[in-house]
């Protein structure tokens, strides 16, 4: 019984432990946005005095992110949804094993992930197409990254009987109708982790829009933060108020798809 209640007291202590790396940093980042600059340069680490959430309207206007956030959500939402299914196009075949290779196939996806990023070449390739500084272009080159969730997929969908084609195939459905209609209602716990895992990923991407996107007016939300940073001195609170806003609808998306993220990631974890 004792080992029992220590072995318990241990797992508190280290969920503790596990909430207070995650939770500081946000108590932390809360708590200097409630500040003047003022009182932030005073005394940097004490808890504000007072609640100012005009702060956040003060951020927002100097941030010009009323400008900058439509061009997030584009470019998120169709960078996603296609990588999302070019993943799944990608991974049923190989995880089926209907195209010769799929071993090595699998093996070339698993080793692209340890590959530095290719940002010469691929800025190469952009201004040789026509894509440099342009919405679609800078949207085709998010689209790539398939990544973890083409794995997810070949994990997930190795868990899908077999029958299930051979069904489809016998009632004559087509592979379009059998994506659609019948793969992708099964693997909606694993879609669900590939979207935040993608979105997060786009939404987030501040080096790559400052490569590829010199126009201003096809910024993402993220160049909103620039305004907050001076030559001689920098706005932490009304930054701090910037990465709050940025990060509020990754954490409404997480809120809408969260009871789906945990079983898409053991379900994608099996070994192919």
């Amino acid at each position: 019984m004792a080992e029992s209640r220590a072995s318990v007291s241990l797992r508190y202590v280290l969920v503790l432990l596990a909430l207070c790396v995650y939770v500081l940093p946000l108590f932390y980042l809360f708590n200097v946005s409630m500040k003047t600059q003022i009182e932030y340069l005073k005394a940097p680490n004490a808890i504000f005095e007072q609640l100012r959430f005009n702060n956040f309207g003060i951020a927002w206007e100097k941030g010009d992110f009323s400008r900058y956030i439509w061009n997030s959500v584009l470019y998120t939402s169709v960078a996603t949804v296609a990588s999302i299914l070019l993943s799944l196009f990608a991974a049923y075949p190989i995880a089926r094993r209907y195209v010769r290779f799929s071993n090595l196939i699998y093996l070339f996806f698993t080793m692209s992930l340890f590959l530095p990023s290719p940002l010469v070449p691929q800025f190469w390739l952009a201004s040789e197409l026509g894509l440099y500084n342009t919405q679609w272009g800078y949207i085709l080159l998010r689209t790539g990254g398939t990544g973890i969730a083409f794995l997810m997929f070949v994990g997930y969908i190795k868990s899908v009987s077999r029958e299930l084609d051979e069904a489809a195939a016998m009632d004559g459905c087509g592979y379009l109708r059998f994506i659609f209609r019948i793969l992708i209602p099964l693997v909606k716990p694993v879609m669900a982790t590939g979207v935040m895992l993608t979105a997060i990923g786009v939404w987030n991407d501040i080096i790559g829009p400052t490569i590829y996107l010199s126009d201003t007016k096809y910024q993402p939300i993220t160049r909103g933060l620039y305004a907050f940073f001076g030559q001689y001195l920098n706005n932490w609170p009304l930054l701090a108020c910037g990465i709050i806003i940025i990060t509020a609808p990754l954490i409404l998306l997480y809120v809408f798809i969260q009871r789906y993220l945990v079983s898409g990631a053991l379900a994608g974890s099996v070994k192919f």
